[in-house]
């Protein structure tokens, strides 16, 4: 299969949470893609635990204050930029980058005072994409 090549910076789309065209920061040094949760809560509902989650900050464009349920999902062990180990939850999520339609996995973090709402990790290139970093936006989200 030819790998699309892409740049440090692409416009991605999270269908299934209704968030299209975001800006999401290329990260080979990360493993998993992160993307920016204003809150997380572990719930229990009908016996089941679930997670109530929403997304971004209420000052960008693509927040809806909307809550997510999430049946599926785990802790993982992650080493964050600064070297500490913390527990996130990893949920997963259909992604559109370069025409390609996948699932991919992204750890939910505090990235209020980042640049950038998403990363995306090498776990989800790997196989499928080439990292060009002198350029970005090469693959404009549909």
């Amino acid at each position: 299969m030819e790998k699309t090549i892409i740049g440090r910076k692409e416009k991605i789309d999270l269908p299934e949470w209704n968030i299209i065209a975001i800006n999401a920061k290329i990260d080979t040094g990360a493993y998993n893609c992160s993307i920016h949760a204003t809150s997380v809560k572990e719930v229990i509902k009908d016996n089941r635990k679930e997670l109530e989650v929403i997304l971004l900050d209420p000052e960008d464009e693509r927040y809806t204050g909307k809550t997510i349920n999430i049946n599926n999902y785990k802790i993982k062990k992650v080493k964050n930029s600064f070297g500490q180990i913390e527990k996130r939850f990893l949920i997963k999520t259909m992604m559109t980058l370069g025409g390609q339609q996948f699932k991919a996995g992204f750890t939910l973090s505090d990235r209020g005072k980042m640049k950038n709402n998403v990363l995306l990790g090498r776990k989800i290139l790997a196989g499928r994409f080439l990292v060009d970093v002198e350029k970005v936006n090469l693959t404009k989200a549909e």
